[in-house]
């Protein structure tokens, strides 16, 4: 079977629904499993929309996946789990869709050694503002030429197009994952998945075969994996690697903030009970030259705070996909 076209597999039935929702409303506001409905702000107000769900092709000797964007992480996760590989995105909710974490590019913590969640794309199917099914990229990596379209819609907010089916790169589900303390300092092993710290415990993931982390472990203690910090005000700080220690102890000596960053990849996740411990870790972004994304509550505080990198191109980018606003209309700083 040719592997550039899908048509014949994919449920031309839900596209072209999906399709006429979007030619017939006048604002759009595409849905998934709203997990992190209120990343950047309250979302737009419209006629809602959702994607396929289900998987439609799953190739494990090609190691490539194709699904509704509706479809959850978990089901999407249990199907590869049988032929021992996987996808990782890692949403802090399994119940997340495809296309919510797509839309809103938030990585998981295996950011470290899997790379971004762009990384993970290679084709799409998205309905335009105009109500037509357009394709981008490919299921392989050699058959895809020109401008990468895919990862364009990569953190776009549905506000260039909705997601209607993706095709994802696949990696083989290590043999062992295994949490450890280590001390400050101490060499986290080759290639951790991902290290994390709160300023006290720093802890390390290491992924592979059984007897390669045992000997990598060597000299740290296991540990039960870092839970998510949470609150009702919480958000992500962007900044560079080399300075997530000094945000860190920065945040530290702010009043009700609690933080857990990602090492070696810049992320900072903070979360606290009162809307101004928020504001005071937006300082704290800014004055390291980063930024903070708001990701829930916050009171008044703006979704951003910053100027997006890049506005006067992303508004180009946006003018020439939907030129009336009709997508996901004010859900980005635009």
């Amino acid at each position: 079977m040719d592997l550039s076209d899908l048509s014949d597999l994919i449920d031309l039935s839900a596209l072209d629904e999906l399709a006429g929702a979007v030619t017939a409303a006048i604002a759009v506001v595409p849905v998934g499993a709203r997990t992190q409905w209120e990343v950047g702000g309250p979302p737009p107000t419209g006629t809602t929309v959702t994607a396929p769900a289900g998987v439609v092709r799953y190739e494990p000797a090609d190691m490539t996946v194709t699904v509704g964007a509706g479809t959850s992480y978990r089901e999407l996760d249990a199907v590869l789990a049988e032929h021992g590989q996987e996808c990782a995105l890692d949403p802090v909710d399994a119940n997340a869709t495809i296309g919510g974490i797509l839309a809103t590019g938030l990585s998981g913590r295996r950011r470290l050694r899997h790379g971004p969640v762009r990384d993970h794309l290679l084709e799409v199917r998205v309905v335009d503002a105009d109500g037509r099914v357009v394709k981008g990229g490919g299921p392989t990596v050699k058959n895809v030429t020109g401008y990468d379209l895919p990862r364009l819609f990569v953190g776009s907010f549905g506000t260039l197009g909705v997601l209607g089916h993706v095709t994802l790169r696949c990696r083989p589900r290590p043999a062992t994952a295994r949490w450890f303390r280590v001390a400050d300092g101490a060499h986290p092993g080759f290639r951790p998945s991902a290290v994390l710290s709160d300023g006290t415990t720093t802890s390390v993931l290491l992924e592979g075969a059984a007897a390669d982390v045992t000997v990598q472990a060597a000299g740290m203690q296991e540990c039960d994996p870092p839970g998510h910090i949470d609150g009702e005000h919480r958000g992500r700080i962007s900044v560079a690697p080399g300075r997530v220690d000094a945000v860190g102890a920065a945040l530290a000596r702010e009043r009700g903030v609690r933080w857990l960053a990602e090492l070696g990849v810049g992320t900072v996740h903070v979360a606290c009970d009162e809307s101004a411990g928020l504001a005071a870790a937006r300082a704290v972004a800014h004055a390291h030259d980063g930024w903070l994304l708001r990701e829930a509550g916050g009171g008044d505080i703006d979704g951003y705070g910053r100027p997006l990198p890049n506005l006067a191109l992303m508004r180009r980018i946006k003018s020439a996909f939907d030129p009336t606003g009709k997508l996901a209309p004010g859900r980005l700083p635009l």
